[in-house]
């Protein structure tokens, strides 16, 4: 590995055009493929989890499986008594409109609201679960037909399919609104950095080339593992993230080369140098990131698969790029600038102008110098102050608790959202739904069914179901399944509703159905699929960070052969996760910060946050951790003593690094700004990670821990020790190979 990105970037700088085009056929054939292939949606068994999949499973192989239902509610305009006449014209011609659809199963009978302001029409759609939000359109226009025709009512339509387009529609335009605001402020903060419209370009095309190969490249693997929807967001954050990140890494080693050797190396010289020190570093870093993200699989929740998927690809091609096609693009503008300081040097031998040689710039301006002063000053103190300060950051993450965020948690300003509250209000059975099931033999049918009727009679009984709803029995037509659905008017992530479905599943069901001899029961519903859906990632939890732990651990002592290294690493990237989480709990658990985020607090943080955000923020974290310590061992590797290394790599390291890190948190603090709450918490824990990982752990805690360890912290391995400092300018390739 030591030596395949000089190779890699030997070949592309002696044939550049050849590695240039080959890129961009690469991307335009995994961009086509893909798009021939088509994309394998997850279907409604790949969510299934815990006893509620277990209870969908029975229901389906009876064909009880929950069908996809639309709600068109009618209303008097003026907000009084709705005009029975009226509505019953309205009523027939919704009826008879949906009845044509295709999309349409069936169409239930009117149900008339308790206080008689409005009447509900119930519509089932054909099809699976999840199809239904591309199903439900046709319906949402005969809708609007319909209100069209009856001016003086209120004909407005919700349920769980128009609710998820509009959701698909609001993240969609989120991220529209992220390009926008992440694009223009990358541009401008990596032209801070080079100075150059040309140069600060570079790291954007590469990264929007790697996101196109890889969203080709992700609907391919989604025929192997089905894509649930959410892979095209990680694809797009982590990779214009790590795209730039690591473009941005090789452009400032070429161009700290290039300084350095004063135009006495040619450009394929400076990129091969470039390649022996951050191209190594990326392929280490990507590796790292890829293996920490593929603790995710452990999960087994196709959701996490998927996140998984689209991040180790998009890093993977992104490590790609910036080894074969940047080296080439970097020859091709050294020549250039080459030949362009060839002329001037032309004019001022004609005009006999003086050679003028700008003065150098320290490495690093006053803001990195303040920040790495208490560190080399007071290692102690700054350790310890800066430790309990990210611990105090990090303590509220022991308060936190998981939810699993449904469509009651969805932003109001999706319109089904808001005609959702308004038919819920006229009809609070609809909120929430637990679906007991029974499987056994056909000729015990009858008493399946009675114990079922007699399970709800006792809901019925109890205050936190629904009373004017009957319990209704389904069975199957062979006998074997039956199904008894219980309505709950309270929202599904409330207290009650949990309460409910404990009573269910703790008192009522063992009571009734579930003492028959050989009849298996379980319970799904709403709040079933939430309940057992966090409890499973909880079980799943130690495992993932178990292996993520053990494997980021070897990787780091592999890499740079030291066990102390490596377990400094772990440390810090658990610290930095733990403020991280700490934060995302004060700021989203409570609602001090809703109106100045714009967000609606779930009193929770959604259950896939934090397994997820702990993996990511793991490798990412690494990526830091990857480049300044490469820049130490090199330092350590040219004869500095630790201490001079130390100060040394973290010193030339730190402008470039905290760059790419403004980088990183631009691009996830742009998804603070979506309506999505989970998407607004993992942008926030994301960037708040970064920050801190960039500013605080390796401008302060990590050279505060390597000063103190002196040679101690590169055990067991024992590098050679000079008492000053070899100079670094001027070395051959040959020096670095």
């Amino acid at each position: 590995m030591r030596t395949h990105p000089i190779r890699m970037a030997r070949w592309s700088a002696r044939h550049p055009w050849r590695a240039l085009i080959g890129w961009f056929v690469f991307v335009a054939l995994c961009l086509g493929a893909g798009i021939a292939a088509g994309s394998n949606a997850a279907q409604t068994e790949d969510f299934w989890v815990g006893e509620a999949g277990h209870a969908e499973s029975m229901a389906t192989q009876g064909g009880l499986q929950r069908r996809p239902l639309e709600h068109v509610m009618i209303s008097a305009a003026s907000g009084g008594r709705l005009d029975a006449t009226a509505s019953a014209s309205a009523v027939r011609d919704i009826t008879e409109r949906m009845g044509r659809l295709p999309e349409v199963a069936g169409v239930a009978a009117p149900v008339r609201s308790a206080d008689g302001a409005a009447v509900r029409v119930t519509v089932t759609l054909k099809g699976p679960e999840l199809d239904a939000k591309k199903n439900v359109v046709p319906l949402l226009a005969e809708t609007e037909k319909v209100a069209a025709s009856h001016p003086g009512l209120v004909v407005e339509e919700s349920g769980s399919p128009a609710i998820s387009k509009g959701v698909n529609d609001q993240r969609g335009d989120d991220l529209a609104l992220s390009e926008r605001i992440t694009l223009p402020v990358t541009l401008v903060i990596l032209l801070l950095v080079f100075g150059s419209v040309v140069m600060a370009g570079l790291p954007l095309l590469l990264a929007l080339s790697s996101i196109a190969a890889t969203l080709g490249l992700s609907m391919l693997a989604s025929h192997l593992l089905p894509d649930p929807g959410v892979g095209t967001n990680m694809i797009l954050l982590i990779g214009l993230a790590v795209g730039v990140d690591y473009t941005l890494f090789y452009l400032k080693r070429e161009r700290e080369e290039r300084a350095r050797a004063g135009g006495r190396l040619s450009p394929e010289a400076l990129v091969e140098l470039a390649a022996a020190t951050a191209g190594r570093a990326i392929v280490v870093s990507g590796l790292a990131v890829i293996v920490s993200t593929a603790t995710l699989y452990l999960a087994t929740d196709v959701i996490f698969s998927s996140l998984a998927t689209g991040t180790i690809l998009v890093v993977a091609v992104a490590v790609v790029s910036s080894l074969t096609v940047l080296p080439a693009l970097l020859v091709k503008f050294g020549h250039r600038a080459d030949r362009r300081e060839a002329k001037k040097a032309a004019r001022r031998a004609r005009t006999g102008k003086p050679v003028t040689t700008k003065p150098v710039k320290p490495e690093n301006g006053r803001v990195f110098t303040a920040l790495l002063r208490p560190a080399q000053r007071h290692p102690a103190i700054a350790l310890c102050v800066s430790v309990l300060i990210m611990l105090g950051v990090a303590a509220p993450a022991l308060g936190m608790k998981l939810i699993d965020p449904g469509k009651d948690t969805f932003s109001r300003s999706i319109p089904a959202m808001q005609v959702y509250d308004r038919l819920t209000a006229k009809f609070p059975d609809l909120l929430v739904k637990h679906e007991v099931v029974a499987r056994s033999t056909p000729d015990r049918a009858a008493e399946v069914k009675q114990a079922l009727l007699d399970l709800g009679r006792r809901a019925q009984a109890d205050p936190l179901f629904a009373k004017h709803t009957a319990p209704t029995v389904r069975t199957s037509s062979d006998g074997r399944i039956s199904v008894l659905e219980l309505a709950v008017p309270h929202p599904a992530p409330s207290r009650q509703a949990i309460d409910s479905l404990d009573h269910v599943r703790t008192d009522y069901l063992p009571a009734t159905a579930g003492r028959l001899p050989g009849v298996e029961t379980a319970v799904s519903g709403d709040v079933a699929r939430g309940q057992d859906y966090v409890h499973d990632e909880k079980g799943k939890l130690p495992l993932v960070l178990g292996a993520l732990l053990l494997l980021t651990f070897v990787m780091t002592a592999v890499a740079f052969r030291s066990v102390m290294i490596a377990l400094i690493g772990v440390v810090l990237n658990l610290l930095s996760a733990g403020a991280a989480l700490g934060a995302l709990v004060l700021v989203f658990q409570g609602s001090w910060a809703e109106g100045l985020l714009g967000f609606d607090s779930l009193g929770a943080i959604a259950s896939r946050v934090p397994l997820f955000l702990f993996v990511i923020l793991f490798g990412l974290s690494m990526d830091y951790q990857v480049f300044v310590v490469s820049r130490i061992k090199e330092a350590m590797d040219n004869g500095m003593t630790a201490r001079a290394a130390v100060l040394d790599g973290i010193g030339r390291s730190a402008k470039v690094v905290t760059s790419a890190a403004m980088v990183m948190v631009t691009v996830f603090a742009a998804f603070v700004f979506l309506h999505l709450t989970e998407m607004k918490q993992m942008g926030f824990c994301l960037a708040v990670a970064v920050l801190l990982d960039a500013v605080v752990i390796r401008m302060v805690i990590l050279p505060s821990i390597l000063l103190l360890l002196g040679d101690r912290a590169w055990w067991p391995l024992r590098p050679s020790r000079r008492k000053e400092p070899t100079p670094t300018v001027g070395r051959t390739l040959e020096n670095v190979i």
